[in-house]
């Protein structure tokens, strides 16, 4: 792509005197794309900001959840610009088409790009900053430009007496001209990036400073709750509030898209006033399936339809013929929730034909969307305020909590806090999607000659589409909505990007196999679905490297020696495999009654080897070490890193060992986490992450420590049991 710095990087004058630049930043997610808009045009997407009173605002597009963002991406511009990074003020950007992912027209934070697309303009915008204050403190010293220093947001004069505020400058280097070729610092000059420091958020969140959409409160806000159908897809057909709106503190009982919702002065007035209600649910169209009815639909069509080839190399059917032993094995895995610890939330306020939303979200022009559709208000007419986030993990890209805290501010013409129960947030939940996986080996004269890999379950983009495609043209009227997004799906890997929700970690297969075989066989249960975790690598990675252990085995092989033979040519891939079975000890016997797996997976770009350890005790899986090493290029902040690491393999282990939503005639069986377990403290493994030291570009961290450690898992208590875990969660 080419374009020029100047192109890239604008600068102008603030009312107040300051300096203000705008910069792009490219975009994240899971999708594929051939690139930027065929103009090749830069959206302005986020904003750094230098005032007279020595104040530094970078104002971006992304999140902040938990992964870092924040102390992350501001870290990249307090290097470049020479001050420390606890001088930057960060604060979250407000919904515009100015902030938009030009990737996907749509302002999002996920995918684990946000690092990765923002290393290079972060640090060029940093450094014309600097550039042109450096530039301006020159003019007013009559010296040479090249002679001056930057050291904490001052520019000292050559004879290092004299210095400048950055503050001092900024109306002056307003007027400067934006650099065409600002020199970036070498590696040797760096004073923070990659180095051990800890997290600007740290402290508000700490002290409770830190406004979280929970957090949340307006004057004379009230509160409601939605009772809403047990089973998924049924409707009110009525309700009996008789007596509710007498209750103390009760304000309104009336019906909303999703339910029936109640308006109190007091959380637990609504919450006591819920327990009256009576609803009877139409359930016409109201689901029936059961969790095994789902998986036997999945099988069925498996059978009847071999699916959309995603990827092939070679000639498979040769490859089957030829072959002197053929392995197979199917794996299934079934809807998780995202037990974020925040659950959904939103607080809005409708006033003089203007609608203003407070929320932990993750897409928040689509929440404009949300409040459109069930409202007369237009897009234009919402705006959306983004907090900290308690946990998102991709469930916070689906914005039906918005739709329905709008639905209640428009009624009632009032401040309203919506909070779900944590029972409400586990029974309606939008899930990772059940997956199947069939897998066929080729094996002759003991060599892996051919790898058949059959993926069936449902898209995300399916369900995702209906909001995401309306937000990109929020200029169109509402009857087009729909239309937008059925015109979205049939314009899939052509005019929109291919959606590989179900397909990542499969089709980017790494190892040296002459002839390859992937497809998709898509369908759906009709269950609620959005991104997770990890996304698809979250099930591929299972099947991937559960039946490269099989194989292994099959051939008499050592796991990790089959696996090193086969990833020689990736030296990345090889680099981390290595490694995490050095860490892990792999080449001595672990202590009695315990066994080791290893598993290697790459995803959003990023390469991570595990070897996990793991015994069964009292009935019991104990897990009581994690060996992670990661490749993901370079480091900002190992601490981060480490901590990502660490936090998604917990994240995988506790989908491993307990993480299944059960469906019964439609209707969810969990509810809270006596029944849709979270991994306890006193359960946590010693983790030991090793970082690889790169300097290639740096790829995100907060999603791919948790593909690997699934298997790793299971292929340990294949180890230790000889029995194959071949379905989720894993049981003695």
């Amino acid at each position: 792509m080419s374009m020029t710095r100047r192109d890239f990087l604008k600068a102008s004058g603030t009312s107040t005197g300051g300096l203000l630049l705008a910069f792009t930043l490219p975009g994240c997610g899971t999708t594929q794309t051939e690139g930027l808009e065929s103009e090749g045009n830069w959206t302005q997407d986020a904003w750094l900001e230098l005032t007279a009173d020595d104040e530094i605002f970078f104002t971006l597009a992304r999140v902040e959840m938990g992964q870092g963002t924040y102390t992350g991406l501001t870290t990249l511009i307090a290097e470049e610009l020479g001050v420390r990074p606890d001088q930057v003020q960060p604060r979250f950007a407000p919904v515009d088409t100015d902030y938009r992912n030009p990737l996907y027209k749509l302002q999002l934070t996920g995918g684990s790009t946000s690092l990765a697309t923002s290393w290079g303009p972060l640090r060029l915008a940093g450094a014309s900053a600097k550039a042109m204050l450096v530039a301006a403190a020159a003019r007013v010293w009559a010296v040479p430009a090249n002679e001056c220093t930057v050291a904490e947001g001052r520019v000292s004069h050559p004879n290092r007496q004299e210095t400048l505020n950055f503050g001092q400058l900024v109306e002056l280097a307003a007027m400067e001209n934006v650099p065409s070729n600002p020199v970036l610092k070498t590696p040797s000059q760096w004073q923070y990036i990659g180095k051990v420091r800890g997290r600007l958020d740290a402290q508000a969140k700490v002290t409770g400073s830190a406004e979280y959409g929970i957090d949340v409160e307006l004057p004379g806000m009230v509160y409601a709750v939605i009772t809403r159908p047990p089973r998924i897809g049924a409707r009110v057909k009525a309700f009996d509030a008789s007596g509710l709106r007498e209750m103390t503190g009760v304000i309104d009982v009336f019906e909303v898209a999703g339910g029936v919702a109640i308006v109190a002065d007091k959380y637990w007035r609504a919450r006591k006033a819920q327990q009256q209600l009576t609803v009877t649910w139409d359930e016409v169209d109201a689901l029936s399936l059961s969790s095994d009815e789902v998986m036997e639909r999945y099988y069925s069509a498996a059978d009847d339809d071999e699916g959309d080839r995603e990827r092939s190399e070679g000639d498979i059917d040769d490859a089957f013929e030829q072959a002197t032993e053929v392995l197979e094995a199917s794996y299934e895995q079934p809807f998780l929730a995202h037990a974020t610890l925040e659950p959904m939330n939103a607080t809005a306020r409708y006033s003089d034909g203007k609608m203003e939303v407070w929320a932990p979200t993750q897409a928040p022009d689509i929440g404009r969307i949300a409040v459109a559709r069930v409202t007369d208000l237009s897009p234009a007419d919402v705006t959306i305020h983004t907090t900290f986030i308690g946990g998102g993990f991709g469930r916070r890209l689906t914005q039906d909590f918005i739709g329905e805290v709008a639905a209640v501010a428009f009624r009632v013409g009032r401040p309203v806090k919506l909070l779900w129960s944590r029972e409400e947030d586990t029974r309606h939940d939008w899930f990772r999607p059940a997956m199947l996986h069939r897998l066929k080996a080729a094996i002759r004269n003991g060599e892996l000659t051919g790898w058949h890999h059959q993926i069936v379950g449902p898209q995300i983009l399916d369900w995702y589409v209906r909001d995401a495609a309306p937000a990109q043209y929020p200029w169109a009227p509402k009857f087009l909505y729909d239309t937008l997004g059925s015109v979205g799906l049939m314009a899939e890997g052509i005019a929109t990007p291919k959606d590989v929700s179900a397909i990542e970690g499969a089709i980017d297969y790494p190892y040296l196999v002459d002839n390859l075989n992937i497809r998709h066989t898509h369908t759906d249960a009709g269950i609620p679905i959005t991104w997770w975790r990890s996304v698809g690598h979250s099930h591929n990675g299972f099947a991937v490297e559960t039946f490269m252990d099989e194989v292994a085995h099959s051939l008499g092989q050592d796991p990790f020696e089959f696996r090193r033979r086969l990833i020689a040519h990736e030296p990345r891939h090889l680099a981390v495999l290595e490694r995490a079975a050095a860490l892990g000890n792999w080449g001595d016997a672990p202590a009695s009654g315990r066994a080791r797996g290893i598993a290697l997976h790459q995803s959003f770009g990023t390469y991570v080897a595990q070897v996990v350890e793991a015994s069964i005790s009292a009935g019991e899986i104990q897990v009581h070490q994690v060996a992670c090493v990661v490749d993901c290029g370079q480091v900002v902040n190992p601490d981060i890193v480490r901590d990502q690491m660490e936090s998604g393999i917990i994240f995988g282990l506790t989908a491993a060992l307990y993480g299944r939503i059960t469906l019964k005639n439609g209707s969810v069986q969990e509810s809270n986490f006596h029944d849709y377990r979270l991994m306890a403290m006193a359960a946590k493994p010693d983790i030991r992450v090793d970082i690889i030291d790169s300097r290639e570009l740096p790829t995100g961290v907060g999603e791919p420590g948790l593909p690997p450690v699934i298997p790793a898992l299971g292929n340990a208590l294949f180890a230790l049991t000889g029995k194959r875990q071949r379905i989720l969660p894993l049981a003695v």
